[in-house]
C-alpha cells in the first residue's frame, strides 16, 4: 500500500495547499493589495487591470507548456517545479515598484503557477480511484478549500495591515505572502512525491482528444475565464470607490474565502452525479449572480450576500471540468484534457481584467464592468448546458450520446 493510499487526506491537504499558493495567493491577493498600489503609484483602472492581464498572459504560456510537457514529464514533477518557482516569483514582486518589474513578475507568477495548478487536478483525480463520491470531494477540496484558504488569510490581514502601516507598505505585503507560502512548501512537495504520477506512455499520449465532442464544456469554461476574474480583481477597488472601510472590506473577503472553503460540501453531490455540462452551467450562473448583485442592489447586505453566492461557486468551475474529464475520458487522457481546458480558460481570462479596466475608466464606474462580466458568465452557462456525456464514458458506460445520466 502506497503512502497516498495510507494517508490520502494528508496527501490531499498538501495538494490543496499547493493551490493555496498558486491559485490563491499568487493570483487573487493582488485584488486586495491593488487599492494600496493604485493609491501609492497613481495608477488608473486600465493600468491596474493590465497587471492581471500580464499575469494571465504568463498563465497562457504556462498552460500551453504544460499541455506540451504532460506527455513527457510526470504531473508530480511539473506540480513541484511550478510550486517552488511561483514562491520565488511572489517574493520578487515586492522588491521594486517599477511597472516593468511588476509586469515581469506578474507574468512569471502566472507562468509558473499554471504549471502547478494544471497538474494539481491531474494528481487529485488519482485519489480514491474506486470511490467516485470521495474522488469528487477530493477534487473539489483541492480547488475550493485550497484557493479559499488564501483568500481567508489575505482578507483577514492585508486590508488592515495596509490601513495601519499605509499604502506605501504594499511591497512588504508581497514579501509576507511569499514567506507564508514558503511554510506550505514541505507538505505540498511531500504530497506530490507520494502520488508519484508517472509520465504517460508515448502511444497513449499521442491519442487525440475528442475536441468536437467537448466543445460546449470548453466554451463554457472560456466564459468562466472571461467573467470571474473581473470580480476578484476589482472588488476591493469598487468597495473603496463606494467608501467602504478597511474593516468591512476585510470582512467581505473573509466571508468570501470561508464560503470558498465550504463550497466542496455544497457541490460534491452534483459533481459526482452528473457527467454532463450541467454542473458547470449551474456554477457559472451562481458566479454571475454574485458578480451582479452589489451593483444592482448597492449596500452592505448585498455585498455580503454576493460574497456568499460567489464564494460558494467560483472555485468549483475547475472542479467541474476536472470531474467532467475524469468521468468521460480514459485516465491516460486526463493530463492532456485538463491542460487543454486550462489553456482555453487562460486565453479567456487574459481579456477580462484589462478590458474591464478600460470600461471602468470610460464609464467612471468599475461597477459597469462587473455587470458585463456577469453577462459573459451567463452566456457561458447557457453553452455549457448543452454539453452531454460522451459515448462510452467510463463512469456510466453510456453507449449513446445524450443518454440520461
Amino acid at each position: 500500500m502506497t503512502q497516498a493510499q495510507k494517508r490520502p487526506w494528508l496527501v490531499l491537504a498538501g495538494l490543496a495547499l499547493g493551490v493555496t499558493v498558486t491559485n490563491g495567493f499568487a493570483r487573487f491577493s493582488y485584488g486586495l493589495i491593488l487599492p494600496a498600489m493604485q493609491s501609492d503609484l497613481g495608477w488608473n483602472y486600465a493600468q491596474a487591470g493590465w497587471l492581471n492581464t500580464a499575469n494571465a498572459l504568463g498563465y497562457i504560456a504556462g498552460a500551453i507548456l504544460t499541455m506540451l510537457m504532460i506527455g513527457r514529464y510526470s504531473a508530480t514533477s511539473l506540480f513541484s517545479f511550478g510550486l517552488v518557482t511561483t514562491n520565488l516569483a511572489l517574493l520578487a514582486t515586492g522588491l521594486s515598484a517599477e511597472l516593468w518589474w511588476q509586469t515581469l513578475w506578474r507574468i512569471l507568477v502566472g507562468f509558473f503557477g499554471a504549471l502547478s495548478f494544471s497538474t494539481a487536478g491531474v494528481l487529485a483525480a488519482g485519489l480514491f480511484p474506486n470511490d467516485p463520491r470521495r474522488n469528487a470531494m477530493a477534487i473539489a477540496i483541492v480547488f475550493g478549500t485550497g484557493g479559499g484558504l488564501a483568500i481567508v488569510l489575505s482578507g483577514a490581514s492585508l486590508p488592515l495591515f495596509l490601513e495601519h502601516y499605509g499604502a506605501d507598505h504594499w511591497p512588504l505585503a508581497w514579501v509576507i505572502i511569499a514567506a507564508i507560502c514558503l511554510l506550505f512548501l514541505p507538505l505540498c512537495l511531500w504530497s506530490a512525491a507520494k502520488l508519484k504520477s508517472p509520465a504517460p506512455k508515448r502511444a497513449e499520449a499521442a491519442k487525440p482528444l475528442p475536441v468536437s465532442q467537448i466543445w460546449a464544456q470548453l466554451a463554457g469554461y472560456a466564459g468562466f475565464g472571461l467573467g470571474y476574474i473581473v470580480f476578484l480583481t476589482f472588488l476591493s477597488a469598487w468597495m473603496t470607490q463606494q467608501a467602504a472601510s478597511a474593516t468591512f472590506i476585510a470582512a467581505v473577503w473573509i466571508l468570501l474565502g470561508l464560503c470558498i472553503c465550504m463550497s466542496p460540501l455544497v457541490w460534491r453531490p452534483i459533481l459526482a452525479r452528473h457527467a454532463s455540462g450541467l454542473p458547470l452551467a449551474m456554477i457559472l450562473s451562481c458566479i454571475a449572480l454574485g458578480s451582479a448583485l452589489p451593483v444592482l442592489f448597492p449596500g452592505n447586505l448585498s455585498l455580503l450576500l454576493a460574497a456568499v453566492i460567489f464564494g460558494l461557486s467560483v472555485f468549483m468551475a475547475p472542479s467541474a471540468v476536472t470531474n467532467f474529464t475524469r468521468q468521460n475520458l480514459p485516465a491516460h487522457s486526463w493530463g492532456a484534457a485538463i491542460s487543454l481546458f486550462t489553456v482555453v480558460f487562460a486565453v479567456a481570462q487574459t481579456l477580462g481584467p484589462y478590458a474591464a479596466g478600460l470600461l471602468g475608466d470610460l464609464a467612471g464606474d468599475i461597477g459597469i464592468s462587473l455587470l458585463g462580466a456577469s453577462g459573459l458568465l451567463l452566456l457561458g452557462a447557457l453553452i455549457a448546458l448543452t454539453q452531454r456525456p460522451l459515448p462510452n464514458h467510463p463512469v456510466t458506460g453510456n453507449t449513446k450520446p445524450g443518454k440520461p445520466e
